[in-house]
């Protein structure tokens, strides 16, 4: 017959240390952070679609984590070092600047996750828009609508409107299902779809014709995104042809130029 203990030795080694350290020291440190602070970091969270285990406390334990590992890292590597002192400025500096990157690394992933997310929540809007004002004037409930959205594609819009339905069907009203998914995302496009949505049903307005407007305001904001890239490639071209393209052709070019020109003794 196995024993509890057994079976707690079955998990993973940091299911069973690891997260539980952490999870108590994150306590510990949450007790002397502002309630703003988690509330933000806990949107934060809910944006970048981070796992449901991954909750605010866990997410302050981390950054001091990471900030551990790699001060610890750089003060090891000045200690193996021969030249470097740990004391010295330059020690010093490099284990404070590692120690702040770390304390900031999990901020940035996630930043940069939020980022991805509403990238391919604004490319895929458009197209789903389409689809949902097709299935609505063909007769089909908003409710069917977003289904069919959820077959057609597997991105984030689709698991944001399938979570949708699912908190309808839980029993809470469609109108708050549907501001509590803008707040998830925290795209401007989706806030005023959203509530051009809930107005058309407190209003009476057509559904399909709400959807129409919406579809073809999207796909007017997804060229004028489009043209606005466009636009800053250039100037972001500017530094790689400036400092890496332009010396080489010119070192290509004036390069045999300048051997014969040595070679003659002119210089």
């Amino acid at each position: 017959m196995t024993s509890l203990e057994d079976i707690e030795l079955s998990h993973p080694f940091v299911e069973r240390v690891i997260v539980p350290l952490a999870q108590a020291f994150g306590e510990f440190a949450i007790r002397f952070t502002p309630q703003n602070a988690i509330y933000e970091t806990e949107r934060k969270l809910e944006q970048a679609d981070a796992p449901r285990w991954l909750n605010p406390t866990l997410f302050l334990a981390s950054r001091f984590v990471f900030a551990l590992v790699l001060g610890g890292g750089a003060v090891l590597l000045l200690g193996l070092a021969p030249t470097v002192s740990l004391l010295s400025p330059m020690g010093l500096g490099l284990t404070g600047l590692l120690v702040v990157a770390g304390f900031l690394l999990p901020n940035s992933m996630v930043a940069r996750r939020i980022r991805e997310r509403q990238k391919e929540v604004l490319n895929s809007m458009p197209d789903a828009l389409d689809l949902l004002t097709i299935c609505v004037e063909a007769g089909l409930g908003f409710d069917a609508a977003m289904s069919k959205v959820i077959e057609k594609w597997d991105n984030a819009l689709s698991v944001a409107f399938s979570r949708v339905l699912q908190e309808v069907q839980l029993g809470k009203l469609r109108r708050e299902a549907l501001r509590d998914m803008s707040d998830r995302l925290g795209v401007p496009e989706m806030e005023s779809f959203v509530a051009a949505v809930i107005q058309s049903e407190q209003l009476g307005v057509s559904m399909a014709r709400v959807l129409r407007v919406q579809s073809d305001a999207m796909r007017v904001k997804r060229r004028q995104r489009a043209e606005e890239n466009a636009q800053k490639a250039p100037v972001k071209m500017l530094l790689p042809m400036a400092f890496l393209i332009f010396p080489t052709i010119v070192i290509v070019l004036l390069g045999p130029a300048i051997l014969n020109i040595m070679r003659t003794g002119l210089f």
